[in-house]
């Protein structure tokens, strides 16, 4: 039996698209073409969105669990996807569409040769700032090809799709909202259904697989696009095809408007990690947050391309101007004292502006002609965004001020007219507005902190509301409204840098951002890494200073070291996570004593070395090395059975870092303690209650568990600058726990029902959510 198209459309089920004649109306296609090629476009989508999280949790580990490895993560996966739209571009013009299906199954197939996927970590630098280089190299190396190959699949099977004879393949558009919502979905279920039902090997498997599936998805919609033939005058005959998007006419693409949709792709894009990064550090540091705003983010192209608008958009510019102009004020504000309060705010403005933006976008689309040039651009400015965060930001602003700036340039991108980048024409007069405007705010400020009226946080309801009003009664004239905005913020930003405490120190790399700051009276510095206080010391007590913050001598560090210096002999004492070197305290330090501090961030290292700044590791008596690199890669290099004391105080903002708390971390910490050896975890979190995770892990690796909470009043911290705190000690023999509850009130702590115990391979931070106090 001879095998050709026709034959293969038979055995997979595929509709036969006959040639348009007179005698049959586009209405009778078989609806399963455009189900067939939505399915596709769908399992594309969400394959492509499913691998992201997947790399991520392969990589976080080695790079210490900073938000920005998700937001190099995601640099990286825009500019492939930009490749692969290049690619489509390219490609669909040279050889046409037909004959480009037919290289581009080959394509589909060179995958295969690399799966399953498997990322070299191999060498992770210690020395750099920033290594942002060495993370892109292995990510290409290991995923770009299967990532490149499907990122094709959105713009490439809207072109196969209008080749059919489908009754809405003149506006194949819509095709993209089924696009996005396989990435939402991937994006979402990945921590809720995915991450906790299959161990990381078996996803890298699974994935494979679903791979194989869409190389025979891809293969059926380019059989049935092959089979099916375009009606030339289909629109001609039949008068029912009115849709605005089909009838659009192939003109030119005018240069300005191309730049137009590189500029509203541009800022979702850079807001996105904006927020990504203000949320997790300066809010609340839950690794479960990073995925929101790409959720988010994906949303809205499903909304707005649509073929039927649930949010209107006049209604979404009505609400954006309402929360753009406080939640901008926000974000140069201490937040982190209201909890979680601030967080919808930021997270419904970021959605405003995305759907604002992308909104106008869709408004603005173009023929079916230029299809595969309006997504290249639109990658362009995804790209451009993702760098402007990651790669341009850190070495230009010390602190996260692109945020605000983005949400300025939100404001003018959106005052610019469809097709073209022009403002009106009244540009002078709005500019000197706003110069006044931007006086007479900073008058305000400065009157209000020099007669210390309000907060010092700056969160009087005057300093907030009136700017606000202000720029509200501007809403008609959207380029003035613009530069209100924009006189605002930037006011904002150099008044609240002007704070009670003269910074000495302040620097931001791929880590965060840090600071150290001297109180208006000059008796102490504070080191602050993003909106979290890592160490204090006191200028009065330079010669022997006296640890603070977590680590003050009452507080349960105080007692952890009195059980261990009862011992005789020399100690060798592990510390993850270096801070300002707190522990290493005279109070703490013998003369025989070695102290091994691990530290991930190089810059934290040169401050906590700097004795301008603090001195506990220059008038240390004992033998001090400090080690760079992620705690547990470099603990891993140790002699087995050395330490007398292991310490767990590393925290990417204000949360530990997962790969630290598995069931493997906690076997390397064992092997490398003397037998009576501790290991003394500070749990001392806002958002998650980690004792129940900890506690499991004790019980399953064979260790004895208390913990401490160390709350104190106000007055107290004031007084002392200690901190409140949640200690929890591992120990190898229950006296040592009995020694540390006659010391201090530590309590044993006792397995209540079911937790879940955290692998290399199962990490689901999403279960720590639903466990109470």
């Amino acid at each position: 039996m001879r095998f050709d198209l026709k034959h293969a459309a038979t055995l997979l089920c595929l509709p036969r698209i006959e040639p348009f004649q007179n005698q049959i109306h586009p209405t009778e296609i078989c609806s399963k073409v455009l189900g067939l090629f939505a399915l596709t476009i769908f399992c594309s989508a969400y394959l492509l969105f499913l691998v992201q999280p997947m790399v991520g949790k392969m990589v976080l580990p080695y790079l210490g669990g900073t938000p920005a490895v998700w937001n190099t993560c995601m640099v990286f996966f825009q500019a492939l996807l930009l490749a692969g739209y290049a690619y489509v571009h390219g490609s669909v013009h040279w050889l046409g569409v037909r004959k480009q299906a037919a290289v581009h199954l080959i394509v589909l197939l060179l995958p295969l040769l690399v799966l399953p996927i498997t990322i070299d970590t191999q060498s992770v630098p210690t020395e750099l700032d920033n290594p942002i280089g060495w993370l892109l190299f292995r990510l290409l190396l290991g995923v770009g090809l299967p990532f490149f190959v499907i990122s094709t699949s959105a713009p490439l099977l809207q072109m196969w799709f209008a080749e059919t004879s489908h009754r809405s393949a003149k506006d194949p558009y819509f095709l993209y909202a089924a696009s996005n919502f396989g990435s939402m979905i991937a994006l979402l279920g990945y921590p809720i259904f995915v991450e906790p039902a299959f161990a990381l090997d078996d996803q890298r498997i699974l994935w494979k697989y679903g791979y194989i599936a869409l190389i025979i998805l891809a293969f059926a919609c380019a059989i049935t696009m092959w089979r099916s033939r375009k009606p030339v005058d289909a629109e001609s005959n039949h008068p029912e095809f009115t849709n605005d998007a089909a009838s659009i006419p192939a003109e030119p693409l005018a240069r300005w408007r191309q730049i137009r949709w590189v500029l509203l792709a541009f800022v979702p894009s850079s807001l996105m990690l904006g927020v990504t990064t203000h949320i997790t550090t300066e809010i609340a540091p839950v690794p479960l947050l990073w995925v929101i705003p790409l959720a988010i983010y994906l949303f809205t192209f499903v909304l707005v391309f649509a073929k039927k608008q649930i949010l209107p958009h006049r209604i979404v510019l009505m609400l954006l101007v309402i929360f753009i102009v406080p939640t901008a004020l926000m974000t140069v504000r201490n937040e982190a004292q209201f909890g979680l309060i601030p967080l919808p705010f930021h997270l419904f403005t970021f959605f405003l502006v995305a759907m604002a933006c992308h909104g106008e976008m869709a408004a603005d689309r173009p023929a079916t002609s230029h299809l595969t040039k309006f997504y290249l651009l639109m990658s362009v400015g995804g790209v451009l965004g993702g760098i402007a965060n990651s790669m341009v930001a850190p070495i230009v602003f010390r602190t996260l001020a692109e945020y605000p700036l983005v949400m300025v340039l939100a404001c003018f991108a959106l005052a610019t007219k469809p097709k073209s980048l022009s403002l009106d024409r009244r540009i002078g007069q709005d500019f000197g507005y706003a110069v006044v405007f931007g006086a007479v705010v900073a008058v305000m400020l400065i009157y209000m902190r020099k007669n210390n009226a309000g907060p010092a946080n700056g969160f009087n309801p005057i300093t907030l509301l009136v700017p606000a009003a202000l720029c509200w009664a501007c809403t008609n004239r959207p380029t003035r409204f613009a530069f209100m905005v924009a006189s605002m913020v930037t006011v904002s930003l150099v008044f609240y840098e002007m704070k009670t405490e003269q910074p000495l120190h302040m620097s931001r790399n791929f880590y965060g951002t840090k600071r150290v700051v001297i109180e208006a009276d000059g008796s102490v510095h504070t080191f602050i890494h993003g909106a979290t206080v890592h160490g204090i010391q006191a200028l009065t007590d330079t010669s022997a200073p006296v640890p603070r913050t977590y680590f003050h001598p009452d507080g349960p560090v105080g007692d952890v070291f009195e059980l261990i210096n009862r011992r005789t002999g020399p100690k060798n004492v592990a510390v993850i996570g270096l801070g300002v070197g707190s522990m290493a305290s005279p109070i703490y330090a013998q003369k025989t004593d070695r102290y091994t501090f691990y530290e991930i961030d190089p810059a934290v290292a040169r401050i906590a070395k700097n004795p301008d700044y603090f001195t506990f590791l220059e008038n240390c008596p004992a033998e001090i090395e400090v080690v760079l690199g992620d705690g547990r890669l470099t603990l891993a290099n140790s002699p087995d059975n050395h330490f007398d004391a292991i310490f767990l105080d590393a925290f990417s903002s204000d949360a530990i870092p997962t790969h630290l708390l598995t069931r493997e971390a906690v076997q390397l910490y064992e092997s490398k303690l003397k037998d009576g050896g501790l290991l003394t975890f500070n749990m001392s979190n806002r958002y998650l209650d980690l004792a129940p995770l900890l506690a499991t892990l004790a019980q399953d690796t064979g260790f004895e568990c208390a913990k401490r909470d160390d709350i104190l009043t106000p007055e107290v911290k004031v007084k002392t600058g200690r901190f409140s705190s949640r200690f929890m000690v591992l120990a190898q023999n229950k006296n040592d726990i009995r020694l540390l509850q006659a010391i201090g009130d530590w309590k044993p702590v006792n397995i209540d029902g079911d937790h879940p115990v955290w692998t290399d391979k199962y990490t689901n931070v999403f279960r720590l959510l639903n466990w109470g106090n």
